[in-house]
């Protein structure tokens, strides 16, 4: 599994996730957003960290009655306790959210463990509760029956896809106040550094629209006046 260094984490906590699609697209990847997935609270600043996936499959009546919770080695249960301290737990549930992928008190013990974090392409029942704990959390929909009616949880730490996005475990994930990207591994670093520079031009496009400048030009920059203002901008703001 590729180390991720700190300093590319600790770039992805102020940059987009519009602007990491941009710098992803760059490098031919387009599909890397998680769909129907959103916040369900917005604290303004980011998820980072790396994934610790958990797969559920359709259940079977035979094999997910309440009885199930009563197995310590639930799979469900299993990964609440298994996430590593700075991962976030990141659940294939079909893209399906008549049935919740976890509760309140679940998530709140993953927070107590030290996770960075939770992402489903289902629901969440007790989404008013989890939406006040100190722990970002993204989802589709609220949802308030528990999972074993529809959904059997069966793998931990395994590939996935969520949101219609595949997310290896220890891809990195980075949330913001509009939705989820997930960034391999391996171009974390560059993809961290692309971001950080791409976040700076952008800023200072902002500002120079805000006073009025066209973006014809300045947005894509294409003429080298706008370069050198930029230039000029960096030193001045120390970006």
């Amino acid at each position: 599994m590729t180390e991720v260094s700190a300093q590319s984490i600790e770039k992805l906590r102020y940059v987009s996730v519009a602007t990491l699609a941009t710098a992803l697209y760059r490098k031919g990847l387009r599909n890397q957003v998680i769909q129907d997935v959103r916040p369900l609270a917005q604290n303004g600043k980011n998820m980072v960290g790396p994934a610790f996936t958990l797969r559920y499959m359709p259940a079977r009546e035979d094999r997910n009655q309440l009885t199930e919770f009563l197995n310590p080695d639930h799979p469900q249960r299993q990964a609440i306790e298994q996430c590593p301290k700075g991962h976030i737990l990141v659940m294939d549930s079909r893209k399906d959210a008549r049935a919740a992928s976890a509760g309140d008190i679940l998530i709140t013990r993953l927070m107590m463990r030290g996770g960075a974090g939770v992402v489903t392409d289902g629901g969440f029942r007790d989404a008013a509760t989890i939406a006040e704990l100190d722990i970002p959390a993204y989802h589709s929909r609220p949802s308030s029956p528990t999972n074993l009616t529809l959904h059997e949880a069966i793998d931990i730490n395994v590939p996935i896809g969520c949101g219609d996005v595949a997310v290896f475990p220890g891809d990195i994930l980075v949330g913001d106040d509009d939705s989820v990207i997930v960034i391999p591994a391996h171009l974390c670093d560059e993809i961290a550094d692309e971001a950080v520079e791409m976040t700076a031009y952008e800023d200072f496009v902002a500002e120079q629209v805000k006073a009025g400048t066209s973006i014809i030009g300045l947005y894509p920059c294409t003429k080298e006046a706008h370069r050198q203002k930029f230039e000029a901008w960096r030193k001045q703001h120390n970006r």
